[in-house]
């Protein structure tokens, strides 16, 4: 369903316009969003914008006065940035920087799996990941929409290291993400063929319907509700959430044309639709050669797709239920980034809730090599998981049944969530 008023109001453009956030968008891009707008279901959602391969914290949240970078104001008094980010650095009033993330995991695969799960890597049992816990928790079991999407938005280059694919475990099946491929193509084989596809899928039902009813175990319950979702997504409107050419071209633009800004759209589109969670994936971060020209070139799009992303949740009214968060499984090395660094470094969180406008953490500002230690306020992977739980209002006490019927907290009990963000 389309609603033409009451998502968007004049006073609310002149009220953002007025405090800096809008800068570099035309008019038009914002009388526009209102008449592309999906009702959302009222809840919880996240949106995790994934770094693959470990971004550098110094050429991006936490630039240093010897960095290749210079830090430039933001919105907030006090509050720096590098000057590659400029429209971000207007939005800080919604943002909220952690650059006291440490989690002493140098390897890609068992980072990614860490900062995922909130646990560390065994071979001997497999945890749920955080959009998975997500499906369990927050998101509704008979809705159209999934609970959960994983949207690829492409790479750089191949970083070398394995890529980290959210797994359910020992939640079942049902809890898998959905994977987009590509935002500019939406979600691949939705529309049916050509015939009469009510009256084939009505004989696919029964007859998987009676292999459910025969082989009565779990795998088979799971591969059958399934199937129900597909068909419920496919015979629903919401489903043209994940059509990105429903939206005007203003909007595309101000999103960037890369596919991360595509992907960002995509994003908000299916949280506006339903989602619970979405996790956008971009690939090869892994700076060996230095990280400063690499940034200096995706920092435009970087810029333009989360910004549009934070700005158009805001005037949707959605920001505040929508938790933004961006990240990689670690950051690079004090000086040109060059190598993986995971004892100190940023994440950055919008929305959801959390009181923008702050910088939780310090890293070391003196000596041969600044940003070498944290010097206020260490924030871990367990942390990081019960605040990012705690902010989509799961209980963080909550125990799952593993195998063996062994008992398995949602978050493991040593984590201390940033308070500042849930006051």
């Amino acid at each position: 369903m389309f609603t033409t008023d009451s998502i968007l109001r004049r006073r609310d453009w002149m009220r953002l316009s007025t405090a800096g956030l809008l800068s570099g968008v035309s008019v038009p891009w914002f009388e526009s969003l209102a008449a592309a707008a999906i009702e959302r279901p009222r809840g919880k959602s996240c949106i995790l914008l994934w770094m693959d391969g470990g971004p550098s914290q110094q050429h991006t949240f936490d630039p240093k006065t010897k960095g290749e970078f210079p830090p430039t104001p933001t919105a907030v008094p006090g509050v720096h940035i590098v000057e590659h980010l400029p429209r971000l650095a207007q939005c800080m009033d919604d943002m909220a920087i952690v650059r006291s993330m440490t989690t002493e995991i140098n390897g890609h695969y068992d980072a990614k799996y860490f900062l995922h799960t909130g646990y560390k890597r065994t071979t001997a049992l497999e945890h749920p990941a955080v959009g998975c816990v997500a499906s369990s928790q927050i998101g509704l079991p008979d809705d159209d929409m999934p609970a959960f999407v994983t949207i690829d938005a492409g790479f750089d280059r191949p970083d070398g290291g394995r890529l980290y694919r959210s797994v359910p475990s020992y939640l079942g099946p049902q809890h898998a993400p959905l994977a987009v491929n590509d935002p500019n193509v939406g979600l691949e084989n939705l529309a049916p063929a050509a015939g009469d596809v009510d009256a084939r899928l009505r004989l696919l039902a029964r007859s998987e319907r009676r292999f459910a009813q025969r082989y009565a175990v779990p795998a088979v319950g799971a591969k059958q509700a399934a199937f129900d979702r597909a068909i419920r997504l496919m015979q629903s409107q919401r489903s043209r959430a994940f059509r990105l050419d429903e939206e005007p071209d203003s909007l595309r633009r101000a999103y960037g044309e890369h596919k991360f800004g595509r992907s960002c759209l995509l994003a908000r589109r299916l949280i506006e639709a339903g989602v619970s969670f979405v996790e956008v994936v971009h690939r090869g971060w892994d700076d060996h050669s230095g990280a400063a020209k690499p940034i200096a070139y995706r920092a435009p799009w970087m810029d333009a797709g989360m910004a549009a992303l934070i700005q158009d949740l805001k005037l949707r009214g959605m920001l505040d239920d929508t938790l933004v968060v961006w990240m990689g499984e670690f950051g690079r090395t004090p000086g040109d980034g060059n190598g993986h660094f995971s004892k100190a470094w940023s994440t950055l969180w919008a929305g959801g809730g959390i009181r923008g406008g702050q910088v939780v953490g310090k890293t070391s500002e003196e000596g041969n090599s600044p940003g070498s230690e944290i010097v206020e306020r260490p924030v871990t992977a367990p942390d990081f998981i019960a605040t990012l739980c705690l902010r989509l209002g799961m209980d963080i006490h909550t125990e799952f049944v593993g195998p063996g019927m062994r008992p398995m907290p949602l978050v493991e009990k040593s984590a201390q969530p940033i308070e500042e963000f849930l006051g």
